[in-house]
């Protein structure tokens, strides 16, 4: 079945269990249950918001604080109310119609939790509805009404929906990053910092006396003769990775400085570069190997596009429904 709101009402139905086990709302907020909006006949409580909003609530009160966080939950509680009104809409619709969610259908459905969730011990699952404040009637009526509202969502989609090879190959250009790997260089460098202090050298040729551009030139002749480039990054460089040979990994081009990335991505296989000057550092890079950009052709991920595609299509008929339902109804958020 499809879903195009990720709220409790269209989530699993443990989901609406856990609803009730969260931090608590202000005492002020707690007092009143009145209406927050009518939808024709029926109401939304702002009790049903609260519900609604409280495991978003909770998550964004350990992200935000103040201001933001009061902003943030006006902004859940305004998709709360939303959500809701959707939902009375499609249920409404549903009893027009005449039409009928057999027993068997929500028997099989809390069933199936019961299994999954808690691992056939029907005992468990009702002590945890008591402990959350439900009772089998409520969470029962929850779980039809899911399922009703699913079902009726899902009526409104077409199983025939054909993509156009034009739209498949419009949503090729416009996301072919995400179909892309971008190139990668297994990258040493030697760091050596102007200021710093060269005691770590061994070597006797290069005192603390000689300035470090002229250690970076004594370095980068030895590896031009052939020095190994990780055994003179061990005890010259120094940035974190001097211990492990100057080795940086498989690294793309947005981790590097851009003056750094312009010569390392210059580089081929084993070449050493020249001694780059910056911000007061001298580096010397070596590429050991390198990984072309791919970009996976079309033909390879043409079905993934179509799935997506067909469903953004169906999610779009869904809304059309919505609003129309919307248009014909007597509608008012207080």
């Amino acid at each position: 079945m499809i879903s195009i709101r990720s709220t409790p009402f269209f989530l699993s139905a443990v989901a609406l269990v856990t609803l009730s086990a969260v931090a608590p709302l202000p005492a002020a907020e707690e007092v009143i249950n009145g209406i927050a909006a009518i939808v024709n006949g029926d109401v939304v409580t702002y009790s049903q918001v609260r519900e609604l909003v409280a495991a978003q609530q909770k998550s964004a009160s350990e992200i935000y604080q103040g201001e933001e966080l009061q902003n943030k939950i006006k902004e859940m509680r305004q998709h709360a109310v939303n959500d809701l009104i959707d939902r009375d809409l499609i249920l409404q619709e549903f009893k027009k119609k005449e039409f009928n969610i057999p027993a068997y259908i929500v028997d099989d459905s809390i069933q199936r939790i019961i299994r999954q969730e808690f691992g056939g011990d029907r005992t468990a699952f009702v002590k945890t509805l008591q402990a959350q404040g439900y009772t089998m009637a409520r969470f029962r009526n929850n779980e039809k009404d899911k399922i009703t509202v699913q079902a009726m969502r899902q009526s409104k989609t077409s199983d025939n929906i054909i993509v156009s090879p034009v739209k498949i190959q419009a949503y090729y250009d416009k996301h072919r990053d995400a179909y892309s790997t971008p190139a990668q260089i297994k990258l040493r460098m030697i760091v050596l910092k102007e200021g710093s202090s060269s005691e770590g050298s061994s070597d006797a040729s290069s005192p603390t006396s000689v300035s470090k551009k002229q250690m970076a030139v004594e370095i980068r002749e030895k590896l031009s003769e052939g020095a190994e480039f990780d055994r003179l990054a061990q005890m010259y460089s120094e940035d974190s990775t001097n211990e492990s040979g100057g080795d940086w990994g498989w690294v793309e081009r947005m981790t590097l400085n851009e003056d750094l990335a312009k010569v390392a991505f210059s580089l081929k296989p084993s070449e050493i570069s020249p001694i780059i000057p910056l911000d007061n550092a001298y580096y010397i890079l070596m590429v050991e190997a390198v990984k072309p950009a791919v970009t996976k052709p079309l033909s390879e991920v043409q079905q993934e596009i179509v799935q997506k595609l067909v469903q953004e299509e169906k999610l779009k008929g869904q809304e059309r429904w919505l609003k129309e339902l919307r248009e014909k109804a007597y509608i008012k958020i207080l």
